[in-house]
């Protein structure tokens, strides 16, 4: 059996999605954003795509790993995605976003209004806990980042159960912390779950610097916001 760690693809798309609902199904910040009696998961998978049409026409670094092994015949091999790491490109402060991406955006929404109006909604999202969550993040942002560059954004990392321990996340997330490294860029995520998450993080350079508590009603989702600074290899000394 052997892993490889590939850029996504669109006919990728449907399985990484898949992959995805099926890893974060229990996940905390899932749970506290979407209402569990109206979730639909056909517009969440709609979203998830649109997210990813997005991405691969801006050239955002997002990586799937893949198992490759021989089918029950012995004769061809098959492969499936047992893990994606989906990555932001760095936005700078001081210069204006290309037109191309400007353009992207504006794709993107107009796929979701259309998905909005397909599935009469959004699918069970409680929009008001993720404006509450945007507001806090930029706020939070707005005190620990002070390279204009920007930095590189982890906003998703999923590994199937059975292969975990295996070290899938940790070629996932060093395929984007190499180049970040390489081009002297910082790295960003947030985590919806403690330990032994953080140490994990920890052990790929990360460092906790931060917390962010959405608070509504008697629900309380607390998000783990780790910073892990280039690290300068011996040959660039």
């Amino acid at each position: 059996m052997d892993i490889h760690i590939l850029p996504l693809t669109k006919s990728d798309i449907p399985e990484a999605v898949e992959c995805i609902q099926t890893v974060f199904a229990d996940d905390p910040f899932f749970r506290y954003m979407f209402d569990q009696s109206s979730y639909n998961i056909a517009r969440n998978a709609a979203s998830l795509s649109a997210h990813f049409l997005h991405g691969l026409s801006i050239n955002a670094p997002i990586y799937v790993a893949k198992v490759t092994s021989l089918k029950k015949s012995g004769s061809d091999e098959e492969s499936r995605i047992i893990g994606i790491c989906w990555w932001h490109l760095p936005l700078s402060t001081t210069s204006r976003t290309p037109f191309t991406v400007r353009a992207q955006d504006c794709l993107l929404s107009l796929r979701q209004l259309l998905a909005n109006i397909r599935y009469a909604g959004r699918g069970g999202l409680r929009l008001h806990r993720y404006r509450q969550w945007k507001e806090l993040q930029a706020r939070m942002h707005a005190k620990i980042w002070t390279n204009t560059r920007g930095y590189y954004f982890c906003n998703v990392i999923a590994v199937r159960s059975e292969m975990r321990g295996r070290g899938v996340g940790r070629r996932l997330v060093e395929a984007v912390t190499q180049r970040a490294d390489a081009e002297g860029m910082p790295c960003y995520l947030e985590s919806s779950k403690g330990m032994p998450n953080l140490l994990i993080y920890e052990k790929l350079g990360f460092e906790l610097v931060s917390e962010i508590e959405c608070v509504d009603g008697k629900d309380i989702c607390t998000l783990y916001c780790m910073i892990r600074p280039p690290v300068k290899h011996e040959s660039e000394n």
